[in-house]
């Protein structure tokens, strides 16, 4: 072959088209890890963003009143298991208590004598149960309207 023919098989090959070799991702270990973190958090923050924006408001009443809850006086040495036995026999008295201490936001479960303790509404007709003002305590109605 001479020169003549060989530059012109080396111009006809650089002119044609040359198939451009597959390249495939490859990520490192590291390179994982990463990606499957980004996965992660986007997925979580899908999740909280549906849970924030997609679940209805809480609402005390139906209506949108405040609630009046009912109030027991503390009696001397009577604790708040006697005061949630004495509300519902029935009821386990730790359930019980365990929402008068949330209700009433006490640090513990330790009450004194005459002390007014808040009890969930669907008590607020047992006996030895008071209205708020009973006890000295303005209504939820009359707090909220600033009274």
């Amino acid at each position: 072959m001479g020169a003549r023919e060989l530059s012109a098989t080396i111009d006809h090959h650089t002119d044609a088209q040359v198939p451009a070799a597959k390249s495939r991702l490859r990520l490192t270990r590291r390179g994982r890890r990463v990606f499957g973190a980004l996965a992660t958090l986007a997925v979580s923050a899908l999740l909280a963003g549906v849970a924030v924006f997609g679940s209805a408001q809480a609402q005390a009443n139906v209506d949108g009143r405040p609630a009046d809850f009912g109030y027991v006086v503390v009696q001397p040495g009577e604790s708040l298991w006697a005061v949630a036995t004495r509300l519902d026999a029935k009821a386990d008295p730790r359930d019980l208590i365990a929402e008068i201490v949330q209700l009433n936001q006490l640090d513990g479960s330790g009450v004194q004598a005459g002390q007014p303790v808040a009890v969930p509404l669907r008590y607020s007709h047992a006996t030895g149960v008071v209205p708020a003002s009973e006890v000295g305590i303005g209504t939820n109605a009359e707090l909220a309207a600033g009274a």
